[in-house]
């Protein structure tokens, strides 16, 4: 019998991913003056107020007033009538010092023998229902959002959008699980005020049908297109009026989440999350390598589907293990146990290895905040940064290299494909 899936994710202007793009752009910044910083950066925003709080190592001071004024800005938070804007709020800063007791464990005089920032657990999947190998109902979830995001800033089509939207999309999967169809979309987006209720719910059901809903389909592949139809069920702003939205709406925290970056509920989660750590921090760079790893595997045909898991000890340099799951759809003889033995010959998984192998000590996170730190573009662009004392650099950074095919060939000769 048929089944049903759903997943969502927020959008850039959601007062819990505002938090963790203010931790990310904090961790970018003292990554671009000083690539040894250690960062453990947490953000709390409510009504005109931010709150910065965390533990820091690093050679280099930040205005970090300034970005976190900057960072909502870009998001959209630009008028006094949202409650909460980049010029107006107040930004309170509680940064300190890493604990020595912390620090001792990670640091090592060979870079090599670094040890984990922390203990904890790491998965990280990979599916073939798409072509950057995420589940289908994020992705969607996420492409959505973004969509809605364009069609805010160029203030044409739809003119009344304010920051803070989520989306959440049902998927109905056959029993070998393939998907059939979209069965339900749900979808809130802040609006500006209307004059009459009534027809502010027709304006936005049918902007969001008619005019969003197209522009999302024509960036689909035509297998994916096929899966919109006629009888799909809409609830857009089901609540009614939101015109009260962002960290006015609801506080915003670092790290709330842990689902929306990942995998939308599909595979499995360690809880930890990823905003606002360094990448000695195994709860954020170690996930990435198991993404990294599920990728290539299901894309050297090892399995159709993998859920990759690797643990840790504080201060420990190698991991407690590697655990896959192929859901039994690996196509020849090779126990899940005997994969994951091959696949600790294949890849380094001690914290050093996994910084340098994916280059993780740049100032790549930013981008990560907002739509999902998996299933992303890996490509190169160029940043520009400036410290108070005027000092700038520039740099040309590789953004998500854990999405990087690169390891196929290496998959395929081990297994024999």
């Amino acid at each position: 019998m048929s089944y049903l899936f759903t997943s969502e994710s927020v959008s850039e202007g959601h007062p819990d991913k505002v938090a963790d793009q203010i931790s990310d752009a904090l961790i970018d910044n003292f990554l671009a003056f000083d690539v040894d910083s250690k960062v453990a950066c947490e953000t709390l925003v409510t009504t005109g107020q931010v709150v910065l709080a965390g533990e820091v190592k690093s050679h280099t001071y930040l205005d970090v007033q300034k970005i976190a004024r900057d960072t909502i800005n870009k998001i959209g938070y630009t008028k006094g009538e949202y409650m909460f804007d980049g010029n107006s709020c107040g930004v309170f800063s509680a940064i300190h010092e890493q604990s020595d007791d912390i620090n001792r464990g990670v640091d090592r005089a060979r870079k090599e023998e670094q040890g984990a920032g922390d203990q904890g657990m790491m998965f990280g999947y990979a599916t073939n229902e798409t072509e950057n190998y995420m589940p289908l109902g994020l992705d969607l979830s996420h492409r959505m959002l973004k969509e809605l995001a364009a069609l805010r800033r160029e203030h044409k089509d739809i003119t009344y959008l304010r920051p803070d939207s989520k989306a959440q999309i049902t998927i109905e999967y056959s029993d070998d699980n393939l998907p059939l169809r979209i069965d339900t979309i749900v979808l809130s987006t802040q609006h500006d005020e209307f004059a009459d209720e009534d027809t502010m719910l027709t304006k936005i059901r049918k902007d969001i049908i008619g005019i969003l809903i197209p522009r999302v389909m024509a960036s689909l592949p035509e297998k994916t297109q096929t899966l919109f139809n006629s009888d799909i069920k809409y609830h857009i702003n089901p609540t009614g009026k939101f015109v009260i939205g962002g960290p006015h709406g609801d506080t915003g925290l670092t790290g709330r989440k842990i689902v929306v970056d990942t995998y939308g509920g599909k595979g499995a989660h360690g809880g930890g999350a990823f905003s606002g750590k360094d990448p000695s921090k195994v709860d954020r760079s170690a996930a990435y390598a198991t993404r990294h790893i599920a990728k290539n595997l299901v894309a050297a045909g090892v399995a159709e589907e993998v859920l990759v898991q690797v643990s840790y000890a504080i201060g420990v340099v190698e991991p407690m293990g590697i655990f896959i799951n192929t859901y039994g759809t690996c196509p020849f003889n090779m126990t899940d146990g005997e994969i994951a033995e091959k696949v600790s010959e294949i890849f380094d998984m001690r914290p050093y290895a996994i910084e340098e192998r994916l280059k993780l000590r740049a100032p790549i996170y930013s981008e990560t905040a907002a739509y999902g730190h998996m299933g992303r573009t890996n490509e190169t662009v160029t940043k520009t940064f400036s410290q108070p004392n005027g000092e700038s650099v520039t740099l040309e950074v590789e953004l998500f290299t854990w999405e990087k095919l690169d390891y196929v060939d290496r998959v395929k000769k081990a297994f024999g494909l």
